[in-house]
């Protein structure tokens, strides 16, 4: 299976980048896993709707150029499908039983998704109904999948 995330914005903390990376090199033994960031977009203070609209659909058009076609499309929503980790491991399973070759996660930058992404989307997920940093979120995903892997092997992993 190949597992792309594309999100919006670069990380410059060293602890969020060691975290990325010590998932990555996990999940590298479980499927092809891709990160693949695209441009956020400079946020004015005090930014009207309008102005964050057209923000958002910049940084659309910049995901929307990283879908590929036959991929599953995931986003991450607050108003998506909420799952328990076992549900998320079935996900992963399920998806690759059926075919599935590519499930493709996005991640918004700080304004959220443009409508046209969520449009594209096949399927929303939901990790809580608070809202997380795109940093965070990016490693709290990666170990989701990981630990998706891992009861889909039978494999132990703390509770």
């Amino acid at each position: 299976m190949k597992i792309s995330i594309i999100c919006v914005g670069k990380i410059k903390e060293k602890y969020w980048n060691d975290a990325i990376a010590e998932y990555s090199k996990r999940l590298s033994r479980y499927c092809k896993l891709s990160v693949i960031e695209v441009a956020d977009e400079k946020t004015p203070d005090e930014a009207s709707e309008a102005e964050c609209d057209v923000i958002k659909k910049k940084e659309a058009e910049r995901i929307l150029k990283k879908i590929e076609n036959g991929a599953l499309v995931c986003t991450l929503e607050i108003a998506g499908k909420r799952f328990t980790s076992e549900g998320f491991a079935s996900f992963l399973e399920s998806s690759a039983a059926r075919g599935c070759s590519h499930i493709q996660f996005v991640i918004g930058g700080s304004l959220g998704l443009h409508k046209s992404v969520l449009e594209r989307s096949d399927m929303g997920i939901s990790f809580s109904d608070m809202t997380f940093p795109h940093q965070m979120m990016r490693v709290i995903l990666l170990e989701q999948i990981y630990r998706g892997y891992r009861i889909i092997n039978g494999e132990p992993y703390h509770k």
